[in-house]
């Protein structure tokens, strides 16, 4: 069993899934080139955002079909101001204008809605119900995460987006409990126990959706 990652974060993807990985499909060793796999390895390569992860998805496509030895070829990417349905439909169209055809691998397309932020704030155990700051009790009263599903979630702010905000909000819970978190610095939402928060969430609530669709590829390849 092997997989090739591409995930379209510079930075939060490339650390958070292999952390999250080493737990839910131990088996699985990263190598650090795609053409090392053997047996139960995968590969993870950043598409360094979006639109530019389309072109490294087709050079993904040639790629695995030239290794030959991936079982699936897994593209991960935020929704945005998208649907799930429409940002997979996106990417299957693109592959499709560009007659990149996978030969012996299988795709899988987890779409992360509207951004893996959005995931990290169904963490409950973070949340702190009467906050200090100013600024997160404004955003609990426009939107609760505890106890709605952060995916529904839109943006406090006429200018920016859902993801925008979805981050802006996740920082401000971490401040508030003196964690740092950064893109670049996202330890803590790799830790075994944050990703045992964010399965309970959605096995009580079926709140984070989207993250379920990465739990069920995981249950999927470890057998």
């Amino acid at each position: 069993m092997n997989v090739y990652f591409l995930v379209e974060g510079r930075k939060t993807e490339k650390k958070v899934y292999p952390q999250w990985l080493s737990v839910l499909v131990p088996k699985l060793t990263k190598v650090d080139d795609a053409n090392s796999v053997f047996e139960n390895n995968y590969y993870l390569f950043s598409g360094e955002g979006f639109p530019s992860i389309l072109h490294h998805l087709k050079n993904a496509v040639e790629e695995v079909n030239t290794i030959g030895g991936y079982d699936y070829l897994v593209v991960c990417l935020d929704a945005e101001e998208t649907s799930c349905e429409e940002r997979k439909t996106e990417i299957r169209n693109f592959l499709s204008k560009e007659r990149a055809i996978l030969l012996h691998t299988e795709l899988v397309i987890i779409v992360q809605n509207p951004c893996i932020e959005t995931w990290f704030l169904g963490n409950r155990t973070l949340f702190k119900r009467t906050p200090k700051s100013d600024t997160l009790q404004r955003y609990i009263e426009f939107y609760n995460v505890r106890t709605d599903d952060p995916e529904l979630m839109p943006s406090y702010y006429e200018d920016s987006t859902k993801a925008q905000f979805h981050a802006s909000y996740l920082r401000k819970i971490f401040e508030e409990r003196g964690i740092g978190y950064t893109k670049k610095n996202p330890d803590e939402v790799g830790k075994p126990h944050f990703l045992q928060e964010l399965i309970k969430r959605n096995e009580e609530t079926n709140h984070i959706s989207s993250f379920k669709s990465f739990i069920d590829f995981c249950c999927l390849i470890k057998g």
